[in-house]
């Protein structure tokens, strides 16, 4: 199959593409690489082809598409509320580009949506039938209510056009090809780690969140895509884990010196996030095979290959500029 991939050069994009590479179709991958890495960019790869463009702009793709997996958008905090306008355009204006190519192609479209759009539950576990409790006037609601109103205009595309689209609602996700400066808590907690700094934890370290291996959700988003299942479907790992125990159980595989300090906890910051993944364990047959430990062990050397490849890199460049004076 032919198949576009928005936001491709992402952390979850890029292990997406890298599955379906390896199950033998052909992928267009599109990012404007505000956020996406060049270095998740396949270069002289058959079957893959990169197009820099910023989805808020309409497009035109050439030949068939058979399938769309639209996860283009800022997807952490420190990302999205850099510029909260353009999250907002890229969850509209941009999910309506993507929709319309979907329209002229007649392809599936699957929406990554998120587990943002319940904001604060006010339940526990959430299920698809659990409406939110979101704060429509914070911070954080330029991606909340933006992934909401891209659910809204998905279906809306069903209805109206009866595209074939699959809505997604993904949980906190982690592993290799994550960036080192996204802000995001695994990341960010290993990567002091690894530099013996002060591991930095906002509010007091009882919230809880579940985290997924990547490779899990993208075995989650590829089922969903191939199944007769239109969505919402919770894409999670339901075990939940308290941020203090995650920081603790992450300086021990490190063997890390770093001490943990507490900082305030951000506006609007959802103490409790758990995913109830009846429907997709009941629809898909998907469940979440990698443990927490062993994740963490593979998102580990992850980051410490590039710490040291970083580190070499950064020599390197020394003697070359001492060469140079």
């Amino acid at each position: 199959m032919r198949i576009l991939v928005t936001g491709g050069a992402g952390f979850i994009g890029s292990n997406l593409i890298t599955q379906l590479l390896n199950d033998g179709h052909y992928v267009i991958c599109m990012d404007n690489l505000s956020t996406g890495q060049t270095k998740n960019i396949y270069k002289n790869t058959k079957n893959y082809k990169f197009i820099n463009w910023d989805i808020t702009k309409p497009f035109k793709i050439i030949g068939t598409i058979d399938q769309i997996y639209h996860l283009a958008c800022p997807a952490s905090p420190k990302a999205y509320q850099s510029d909260p306008l353009h999250t907002i355009d890229i969850n509209v204006n941009g999910t309506i580009n993507v929709l319309n190519i979907a329209k002229q192609k007649n392809a599936t479209f699957l929406l990554t949506s998120t587990s943002e759009i319940y904001g604060e539950p006010t339940i526990s576990p959430q299920n698809e039938t659990y409406r939110g409790n979101v704060n429509t006037l914070g911070i954080r609601a330029c991606y909340d209510e933006g992934k909401r109103m891209a659910e809204t205009i998905s279906m809306e595309y069903f209805r109206c056009h009866t595209i074939d689209i699959k809505i997604a609602r993904i949980f906190n996700t982690y592993g290799p090809n994550m960036d080192v400066n996204d802000g995001r808590v695994i990341s960010n907690i290993i990567n002091q780690c690894l530099k013996s700094e002060p591991i930095t934890i906002y509010g007091d370290g009882t919230q809880t969140r579940s985290f997924c291996y990547v490779d899990d959700t993208v075995d989650g988003l590829i089922s969903l895509m191939n199944s007769s299942c239109r969505g919402p479907i919770n894409i999670g790992n339901p075990e939940d884990i308290t941020i203090s125990t995650l920081a603790i159980k992450i300086i021990r595989k490190i063997n890390s010196k770093s001490i943990i300090t507490y900082l305030p906890i951000p506006e609007d910051d959802p103490t409790h996030r758990k995913p109830d993944i009846t429907q997709a364990t009941q629809k898909l047959q998907w469940i979440p095979k990698i443990s927490l430990n062993d994740g963490l062990i593979h998102t580990i050397n992850y980051f410490s290959q590039l710490s040291n490849k970083n580190s070499k890199n950064s020599r390197i460049n020394e003697v070359v500029q001492t060469n140079n004076v």
